[in-house]
């Protein structure tokens, strides 16, 4: 009825003081801008609404936007999500206790959606421990204010196995974004880059009474929009808001305003990929890329994995059996990085992301590459909260814990490392100012003695050495060429890791401008493991 469609002001007034406000989107994708900056909006103006739980699945921002518009000191007193890496201000306030924060695997908080949909107390899950998460560590918490609170999350024991319980979070208002509205409030997400969790959260929110807040880019007519495109139902609506602005207020993604083929309603000719400049992030996915094996699924992450990873692949494999996956629930294709990661180009399929992270979460990909920030002798990674920089889970502890290898992403030190490709040979410039092969991890974020327990592969590959985690920890396998064990490595690392009696040197390819021989490496690798050449001591 057209009593439901209102200006973002008025929807705005619906936010109560008090309420727990959830949010969906990813980056910027699915961010109902309009009604998030009308809500900030009245905030400045007049203080209210005051006190929310503003709860969140994917991190929502491209450092401006997004739930960027929740971030003031009063108007959101709880803060439960996953990932804040793109939101600056969140961050800002998180260290400094200006908000209660925690921190839950995204995939268990899309989850816990439907838990919460069908009237259940919360959602039993092995997701999560061992990790930071779990309370017998730190329970999700993220800074002091927090620590001071309660559990939000529970240790159980169910038939002789361990579980963490995440609990019902009730739900006062959700707010999502769709791309028609009919007359009736029927929703369809069309023209979204993403199918994201939509109808799961408003699912959720019809449990509890909250009001459902939606915004769409178009108003259509009555009866004009066929049933299977529909993703929200009409009577699970309560206001809907047509974005006045949509260039601005309803953009795909952070960097597109719309285009059709991220949506898949066309499929521009496959171009030519051009080579990636030899960079220390490409020298990374070189390396990396060499765990890829005929008709592997794989994820993924965030960072150096999304960014050079698909690029390399689809560089030098464009013809490869290789699933690319990521988390948002898009599979094959072009990935877009940066702030728009989650999305992309021809792709082969779009699933909503409450499927895909059941899917990580139970069957589990062959390999997932991720970014790392530190690793101790254990074998534990942090990958959330790395000095002053708190930017969380996402789906790091769903997909890492699930995988059945997981390849970890990153430079050898931090700040400042500066590295140069000569001749088929490693040089190191200038040493990064921060460690990152630390005593003791900060947070952990990947549970190490747990992954040898279940006998997971893993590999933490830099631009310099890769370790293999083994019974004995993390393992020093392989080291690039021109590189001097003692200097170049050890002597930059805080504790000193087992080193393989046959020690390796990697291809020069890698670290020449041509193509590193990966589809040749592919070719051959069902029938044989590449052989590495003895390792030369440094002079």
């Amino acid at each position: 009825m057209s009593s439901r469609f209102i200006s973002a002001r008025e929807a705005a007034q619906l936010i109560t003081s008090g309420d727990t406000v959830c949010t969906v989107g990813m980056t910027l994708t699915g961010a109902a801008e309009s009604i998030l900056h009308a809500i900030e909006a009245r905030f400045l103006h007049t203080g209210e609404p005051r006190n929310l739980t503003l709860l969140h699945a994917a991190g929502q921002s491209d450092r401006l936007r997004g739930i960027e518009h929740f971030a003031h000191p009063g108007m959101v007193t709880r803060l439960i999500g996953s990932h804040w890496g793109l939101a600056p201000r969140w961050m800002a306030m998180i260290n400094n206790n200006d908000v209660e924060a925690w921190c839950l695997p995204q995939g268990q908080i899309v989850h816990l959606y439907s838990a919460m949909a069908a009237g259940l107390a919360g959602r039993l899950s092995p997701v999560g421990l061992g990790t930071f998460v779990d309370p017998r560590i730190e329970g999700g918490r993220m800074n002091a204010r927090t620590r001071t609170q309660p559990d939000l999350v529970e240790h159980v024991v169910f038939r002789g196995d361990e579980y963490l319980f995440y609990p019902a979070i009730p739900l006062s208002v959700v707010i999502v974004r769709a791309t028609h509205a009919d007359e009736d409030g029927n929703l369809t997400t069309d023209e979204e880059a993403m199918k994201l969790e939509v109808l799961h959260a408003v699912l959720a929110a019809r449990r509890y009474g909250a009001k459902v807040l939606a915004q769409v880019k178009y108003r259509v007519a009555k009866g004009s929009l066929h049933p299977k495109r529909v993703t929200v139902p009409a009577n699970l609506v309560d206001a809907i808001v047509v974005c006045a602005e949509p260039h601005t207020d309803h953009r795909q993604t952070s960097g597109w305003g719309f285009d059709p083929a991220l949506c898949g309603d066309i499929r521009p000719p496959a171009g030519q990929c051009a080579p990636q400049a030899l960079d220390l992030r490409t020298l990374i996915g070189r390396i990396a890329c060499r765990y890829l094996t005929p008709g592997c699924v794989i994820n993924l992450g965030t960072g150096i994995p999304n960014d050079v990873i698909g690029n390399i692949i689809h560089e030098e494999l464009p013809e490869a059996q290789i699933t690319v996956t990521v988390e948002s629930g898009i599979y094959g294709g072009q990935q877009a990085g940066g702030v728009d990661f989650g999305t992309g180009r021809n792709l082969s399929a779009m699933i909503s992301h409450q499927d895909q992270m059941l899917y990580y979460n139970g069957a589990g990909v062959d390999i997932t590459f991720m970014g790392a920030g530190e690793m101790d002798p254990h074998g534990n990674v942090n990958a959330t909260r790395l000095g002053d920089s708190c930017p969380g889970a996402g789906g790091f502890i769903d997909i890492t814990q699930n995988a059945r290898h997981v390849v970890f992403c990153s430079s050898f030190t931090a700040k400042g490392l500066e590295i140069a490709c000569e001749q088929g040979a490693l040089r190191i410039l200038r040493e990064g100012r921060i460690r990152k092969f630390v005593p003791r991890v900060n947070q952990i974020s990947y549970n190490g003695e747990q992954a040898r327990a279940r006998g997971q592969t893993m590999h933490y590959v830099t631009e310099r050495a890769v370790f293999e985690l083994r019974p004995e920890g993390p393992v020093l396998t392989e080291i690039a060429p021109g590189i001097c064990p003692e200097r170049d490595i050890l002597a930059q690392m805080d504790f000193r890791p087992a080193i393989a009696a046959d020690l390796r040197v990697m291809d020069s390819r890698l670290f020449t401008p041509q193509p590193c021989g990966l589809a040749e490496q592919l070719a051959r690798h069902s029938t044989a493991d590449e052989e590495g050449t003895p390792h030369e001591t440094c002079q």
